[in-house]
């Protein structure tokens, strides 16, 4: 699947009136912990299934809106863009060429974070994303490979993708989990086969975009083709992530009709 706080939403009183799949004094187990925190991480990016909003609705504020994609997309674009226009294969001029490239980018990753702290918004997205590109940046300006900026992303698909991937396999799939908890139902959703069934696949889908992307990415990275690499990069991140955002956002409203009709007209 860059991907994006109200930090009391994952607190036991934001359930409502839902019921607990494990009573109030039982000690929670190391699936309910990360339910609670892969839930309340969805219910932070707008994705509550039990609020009723439209799939647009909710696939957009999934992205962040303009704002969000503005954030997420600009620095890579602008990288890229200075990247090619001053682009020389001389050693000397290419090391000034990605200096200037991830300066720029950086920067402006800056900016964003600095104007969400100036007006006291939700930074956490944006200062993720500025920790991400200045570890990218240095990394890079250390080995002096463009290509190299690209290695942290590398890493976060595989990170991610190995999750999705082992939760399927084990019988335990994170999406299952983060529904579990969102619907209040805790784990009680394994003794439903049509329900693991399709957290299974679900997280099969997020597992195959997170190895999409390094499967067409990564020998673009041992060419280093960073020109190819970044638009592909650009290509492969909201562009693929908004879709599956919709297909599970659906799966998971099919599994639960009744709790949405029971939703409050305050949710909607």
């Amino acid at each position: 699947m860059s991907d994006t706080s109200r930090p009391n939403d994952a607190s036991p009183e934001s359930t409502g009136d839902r019921p607990s799949a494990t009573p109030p004094d039982a000690p929670a187990s190391a699936s309910e912990i990360l339910g609670a925190a892969l839930g309340g991480a969805a219910r932070r990016a707008g994705l509550d299934p039990t609020t009723g909003k439209s799939t647009g609705h909710v696939v957009w504020a999934a992205m962040g809106g303009w704002r969000g994609i503005l954030e997420s997309v600009l620095p890579g674009v602008v990288f890229l863009v200075v990247w090619t226009a001053t682009y020389d294969p001389d050693p000397d001029v290419r090391s000034g060429n990605l200096l200037l490239s991830l300066g720029l980018s950086v920067g402006l990753a800056a900016v964003f974070t600095i104007v969400r702290l100036i007006q006291r918004q939700s930074a956490s997205a944006a200062i993720g994303g500025l920790v991400a590109a200045a570890a990218a940046a240095a990394l890079s300006l250390w080995t002096g490979r463009g290509e190299d900026s690209f290695i942290p992303g590398f890493l976060t698909n595989t990170v991610y993708g190995t999750a999705f991937l082992v939760s399927a396999l084990i019988g335990w799939p994170l999406i299952g989990l983060a529904v579990g908890f969102l619907m209040g139902e805790g784990t009680a959703w394994r003794a439903d086969k049509r329900k693991r069934r399709v957290f299974f696949w679900l997280s099969i889908a997020w597992a195959g975009l997170f190895a999409a992307r390094l499967i067409v990415q990564l020998p673009l990275y041992f060419s280093g083709n960073v020109t190819a690499l970044g638009t592909l990069k650009l290509v492969m991140g909201l562009p693929l992530f908004a879709p599956l955002v919709a297909v599970t956002w659906l799966a998971v409203r099919a599994l639960y009709p009744r709790r949405e009709a029971d939703a409050s007209p305050a949710d909607e």
